[in-house]
């Protein structure tokens, strides 16, 4: 059994994660209205003997397979609709020596068609989801590396769920393409991982669930 741990102290672990770290929120009137996108200060201990690098890989399970009703007015996304993962950090080759990352590391607001992607002093970043999710968007569009926060449908019945998990790796460094995405890095880490640990919390924009 590993006595791998990760932390983040902005919530406890299964918890509503704060606005602040959320890529949208309801202001005042119930509205939507975008967050202020902070990612989060996390830190890591006890990396088994052996950890040469670490990853860490934030994760929504609970994103609709469908889009047809997401955010339709007097429409509503059903519970038991299948779900698909959307990445919201992939981070890969921090260095073994490093155990923590500070509130607003990787991201200090939303940032119109994305932040860069590929070395970022503490690690290489990847492309997370909102890449796939802007395609096409004239205002927004664009390639989203580092972190982005949660932003699920406002009218989703379902409470999302997102799991910030670091892996203590057997390598230094992963060979993985610029732009990477979550399925790549998993499966680039298949093979060297020697622990791992997750911090969760849940989200919702859907006011009668809050």
């Amino acid at each position: 059994m590993s006595d791998f741990t990760v932390s983040i102290d902005a919530w406890t672990n299964g918890a509503a994660i704060p606005a602040r770290f959320a890529f949208g929120t309801l202001d005042d009137s119930e509205s939507f209205a975008l967050s202020d996108n902070h990612s989060p200060a996390i830190r890591w201990a006890n990396a088994p003997a052996g950890t040469q690098s670490f990853a860490i890989i934030t994760h929504d399970p609970d994103v609709p397979s469908v889009a047809d009703d997401v955010n339709q007015e007097g429409r509503v996304v059903p519970a038991d609709l299948p779900r698909v993962d959307f990445y919201h950090w992939l981070v890969a080759n921090i260095p073994s020596d490093q155990r923590a990352l500070s509130e607003g590391a990787a991201s200090q607001g939303v940032t119109a068609k994305g932040k860069p992607v590929g070395d970022v002093g503490y690690g290489t970043v990847g492309a997370n989801t909102y890449t796939h999710w802007f395609a096409g968007d004239a205002d927004m569009g664009g390639t989203y590396g580092g972190y982005d926060g949660p932003c699920p449908p406002w009218n989703d019945a379902r409470v999302h769920r997102y799991h910030f998990t670091v892996y203590a790796l057997s390598v230094p460094t992963l060979e993985l393409a610029e732009g990477f995405d979550g399925p790549a890095l998993l499966a680039a880490m298949k093979g060297h991982v020697l622990a791992s640990a997750r911090h969760s919390g849940t989200y919702t924009l859907n006011s009668a669930l809050r």
